[in-house]
């Protein structure tokens, strides 16, 4: 499906036929009992009835009509769990019908979930001199939500609602529930943008008309994409997909080129060593050697020469002391940014023996965690927010301590010494979305699930006391300088003494199970839910 790109404050429904489900009533025999031409529509039939009494017979017949059919309406088929998702989205709701409102609010008090209240605005045909097709209700309504008509979208069942909606300049969809419907006044395609069968389609719809949070893409939006996406070339080893931090590319018969892309504009007293760091992290995870750094440096307006040379000399010290090469880029000051943004661009190489795939991942395999988690939250939080932090009572020595965890966010050391043994199946740098989306991406593109112990997941005491005070869970803090690893249960020994040799903290919190997409949680062995973040705790703060 082909969706449009405009964003939405509202949505606007038919009633009857797209909230309620078709009437059961013999509409046809009641066009008859007012002689009403069955190629005509009723509402226009008896506006132009030239006889006043005729004209109020009819009236007071239709009312009757649509009143016994309000008795008996159910509501369509999810179309009650669809007001509430809308709700929860914080849109505006309305209902622009042909129906009298007498009828509507009969309707209404067949439904279990959802009444008059949950919509913003109603407009039956008692409330517009010029119902559907003519625009005038959806122009109406739009005005009544202090919003533009084409900032919302119209749903309904009937040919009258597209036209209504596409002259105010709404974004349509055409509820096709019962086929056959919109072919009765059209003798040429009906111009809706969307055409749907049911209700879910429609929540689809609309996540991707609205505004979303700071942070990264959701993964369930990607998926979308990559769903619709082929690839075709055999030399990339490693595919695009939710998960998946890093391209490889077969550039000669043994070595492997691995690419990967990040955008960095958190932390902007050290923007530049964690503009290397953070694609370096990833390039390791794949079991390669990060070799040749591109970067784009944006600046905003009025930044001075000496802090830009500062940030590009930062970023030229961290490039050598990983022995990574800055090859160049490109800097600009703009004032499409506030804040300095860096995007950096790495290659790494790795031999294909080598090469480190999480589609290898395996039932048994151990899932052993570096270091502690929110590490790179924690530095951000306590140079970005430092003051509050003070103000709420954390000691200056923390504070600064929690400062310096900005050294740690290197994964680099952990990475090599996981990639020379054997048994590694797969690792994962922590950032967006912390512990919780970084292990739920990893069973993703592992293609497993993995049960994890609560109980066992490290978290440094500054790091638990700093989300205390700023009321944030660390489980979904941003976390680089943490890496996941899944190595086979024989050489996972092997593997925790190296790295705990090197100075590294390193703990097994969970391992793989059978096949499949999830994370079972155990807290003192009994179960618990595995949480969820739509974006990283960190963005909170920064909104």
């Amino acid at each position: 499906m082909e969706y449009r790109p405009a964003p939405v404050k509202a949505v606007l429904f038919d009633f009857d036929g797209t909230l309620t489900m078709p009437g059961a009533l013999d509409f046809t025999a009641f066009k008859r009992s007012i002689a009403c031409p069955a190629d005509q529509t009723v509402l226009e039939f008896v506006q132009s009835l030239p006889d006043a009494s005729e004209q109020k017979t009819a009236w007071k017949k239709l009312d009757e009509f649509e009143m016994a059919a309000a008795e008996t309406a159910e509501p369509n088929r999810g179309a009650e769990d669809l007001i509430r998702y809308l709700r929860a989205q914080d849109l505006r709701l309305g209902i622009i019908s042909r129906n009298s409102r007498a009828a509507i609010d009969r309707a209404l008090k067949n439904f279990d979930k959802v009444t008059a209240s949950d919509f913003d605005v109603i407009l039956a045909r008692d409330d517009t001199a010029k119902p559907k097709p003519h625009p005038e209700g959806i122009l109406k309504a739009a005005r009544s939500l202090d919003i533009e008509a084409g900032q919302t979208i119209i749903v309904g069942d009937f040919i009258f609602d597209i036209q209504a909606g596409k002259a105010a300049g709404a974004v349509t969809v055409f509820l096709d529930n019962h086929p056959g419907n919109h072919k009765d006044t059209a003798d040429e395609p009906i111009p809706w943008d969307y055409c749907i069968s049911e209700f879910d389609t429609l929540k689809k719809i609309v996540r991707m008309a609205l505004p979303l949070p700071a942070g990264k893409f959701p993964n369930d939006l990607l998926e979308e994409f990559f769903d619709g996406f082929t690839f075709e070339d055999p030399s990339v080893l490693i595919q695009p997909g939710v998960g998946e931090d890093t391209a490889a590319v077969d550039v000669s018969e043994e070595e492997v080129l691995v690419l990967k892309s990040d955008p960095i504009t958190f932390a902007t007293d050290a923007i530049g060593q964690y503009a290397v760091l953070v694609n370096a992290n990833d390039i390791a995870t794949a079991g390669a050697k990060p070799r040749w750094l591109l970067t784009t440096l944006l600046f905003p307006c009025k930044s001075t020469g000496a802090e830009i040379l500062q940030t590009m000399q930062e970023i030229q010290d961290i490039c050598r002391q990983w022995d990574i090469t800055l090859c160049g880029g490109h800097t600009e000051i703009t004032d499409a940014v506030t804040r300095p943004v860096i995007i950096g661009m790495l290659t790494g190489t790795v031999l294909k023996k080598n090469l480190v795939d999480k589609r290898d991942i395996q039932t048994g395999d151990r899932v052993l965690l570096t270091k502690a988690i929110a590490v790179e939250g924690t530095a951000i939080i306590a140079r970005e927010f430092h003051q509050q932090l003070k103000y709420l009572g954390m000691a200056e020595t923390d504070i600064e301590t929690c400062k310096q965890f900005l050294s740690q966010i290197s994964i680099l050391k952990e990475a090599e010494i996981a990639a020379g043994v054997g048994g590694v199946s797969a690792m994962h740098d922590i950032t967006e979305g912390g512990l919780a989306t970084a292990l739920n991406e990893m069973s993703f593109s592992g293609r497993h699930r993995i049960r994890v112990d609560m109980n066992r997941i490290p978290i440094f005491p500054q790091t638990e006391k700093l989300a205390h005070l700023m009321d944030i869970d660390p489980l979904g803090l941003i976390g680089s300088g943490s890496l996941l690893i899944c190595c086979r249960k024989n050489d996972t020994d092997t593997l925790i003494n190296q790295i705990e040799d090197a100075g590294v903290k390193v703990t097994c919190i969970g391992e793989v199970t059978e096949s499949g997409q999830g994370i079972a949680a155990e807290r003192d062995g009994r179960p618990v839910q595995w949480p969820s973040f739509e974006v990283d705790e960190i963005a909170r703060l920064f909104k």
